[in-house]
C-alpha cells in the first residue's frame, strides 16, 4: 500500500471538517503517558478544525471494554471512530463491526493486526516503530564505540506491552541493528516486558541489578521504561556515565532526564502530529472522501545535543 507523511495529510484534509460530525474515540489507556498525549492532540485537533465533537472512552487495557465501547459507539450511530488498540490482535473482530454497521474506522498509534486487510473506509495513522529501535540502537551503538565497549557490552531491553506489534517490531529492530553494525558483539543478556510502564521497568532492572551482572546498555520500548531503568540504577548506586539508556517518545520526562545526563537517547514519536492526522482522517472518511490506508509520521532522533528542538513538540 501507498503511504506518505503527516503533511500531506494535514495540507489535503484541513478543509474538510467543514459540517458537524461526531466521532467515538476507544483509547488504550488514559493512565500511559504517551496515551495520554496522543489524547490531547485529538481534543486539541478537532478544536482546530470546528464542528467535530469527540466522545473519549477509556479502556484501561482492556479489550473486552474496547470491544464494548466501539459497539456502544455503533449503536449510538457516531459518524466515525478512532481507536489506540488494548490489543492489536482484536483489530480483525473492530473492523469487521465497523464495516458491518457502515462507520468510517480509524486506527491510531499502534498497529492493527489486519492493516493488509483493512476494510474500505478504514485507515491506520502511526509511524514505522522499526524505525524507532533502529534510530536508538544505531545512536546507543556509537556511544558504545566512544567508550570502547562496541566488542564487550552486555545490554538488556524492556519491552512494551507484547500484545503490541510496537513493542515487537522496536524490540526486534534494535537486535538487528546492533548485529548489522560494529556492535555485532554486544550481547542482549535479557529481555523482557514491562508493559511500558515505569514501575515494572525500575522493578524489572533492580532485579537485574541484584543478579549481579554488568549492566552496560539499557533499551526501553518507551521512555516511561526508560526512566524506570534509570530510577532503579541510580537507586542502587550505578553511576549513569558507565551505562547507556536509550528511550523512544521524547516525553517531557525524559527529556528533564536527558537535560540531568541520565537519558543518553530517545527518539521522537509525533503525538500531536498523529493525533491530527487521525481527525483529519476520520472527518475525510465521514464525508466520503478518500484517503490513503496508511499515514506515517516519521520518527526522529533526539540527543542532548538537539534535545532543545523538542520541549514544546509533545
Amino acid at each position: 500500500m501507498k503511504s506518505f507523511c503527516v503533511a500531506t495529510i494535514l495540507v489535503a484534509l484541513t478543509a474538510s471538517a467543514a459540517s458537524a460530525e461526531t466521532i467515538g474515540v476507544s483509547m488504550q489507556s488514559f493512565d500511559n503517558n504517551f496515551q495520554t498525549l496522543l489524547r490531547e492532540g485529538l481534543s486539541a485537533r478537532a478544536s482546530e478544525v470546528g464542528g467535530v465533537t469527540l466522545q473519549i472512552e477509556d479502556a484501561q487495557t482492556d479489550v473486552s471494554k474496547q470491544l464494548n465501547q466501539v459497539n456502544n459507539f455503533i449503536a449510538a450511530g457516531v459518524d466515525a471512530i478512532i481507536v489506540t488498540l488494548a490489543d492489536t490482535s482484536a483489530a480483525p473482530g473492530i473492523s469487521a463491526a465497523a464495516e458491518k454497521a457502515g462507520i468510517p474506522l480509524v486506527y491510531l498509534n499502534l498497529e492493527p493486526g489486519n492493516l493488509a486487510q483493512l476494510p474500505q473506509k478504514q485507515a491506520y495513522v502511526g509511524s514505522k516503530e522499526t524505525d524507532s529501535g533502529r534510530l536508538g540502537a544505531e545512536a546507543a551503538c556509537q556511544i558504545l564505540k566512544k567508550n570502547g565497549k562496541a566488542s564487550s557490552a552486555q545490554a538488556y531491553i524492556l519491552m512494551g506491552d507484547l500484545a503490541h506489534q510496537a513493542s515487537r517490531d522496536r524490540t526486534s529492530s534494535v537486535k538487528e541493528t546492533l548485529a548489522a553494525s560494529d556492535c555485532k558483539d554486544v550481547s542482549i543478556a535479557d529481555e523482557q516486558s514491562a508493559a511500558w510502564t515505569r514501575t515494572n521497568a525500575m522493578d524489572l532492572t533492580t532485579n537485574w541489578i541484584t543478579a549481579g551482572r554488568p549492566i552496560d546498555a539499557v533499551f526501553a520500548n518507551n521512555d516511561e521504561m526508560a526512566i524506570g531503568a534509570i530510577q532503579a540504577l541510580k537507586a542502587t548506586g550505578v553511576s549513569m556515565d558507565s551505562v547507556v539508556v536509550v528511550g523512544i517518545d521524547a516525553t517531557q520526562d525524559a527529556l528533564v532526564a536527558m537535560a540531568a545526563g541520565d537519558l543518553d537517547v530517545t527518539v521522537f514519536q509525533n503525538a500531536k502530529g498523529q493525533s491530527a492526522s487521525a481527525v483529519d482522517a476520520a472527518v475525510a472518511l465521514a464525508q466520503g472522501k478518500g484517503i490513503e490506508k496508511e499515514v506515517w509520521v516519521p520518527f526522529e532522533l533526539v540527543t542532548p545535543e538537539n534535545m532543545d528542538q523538542y520541549r514544546q513538540k509533545n
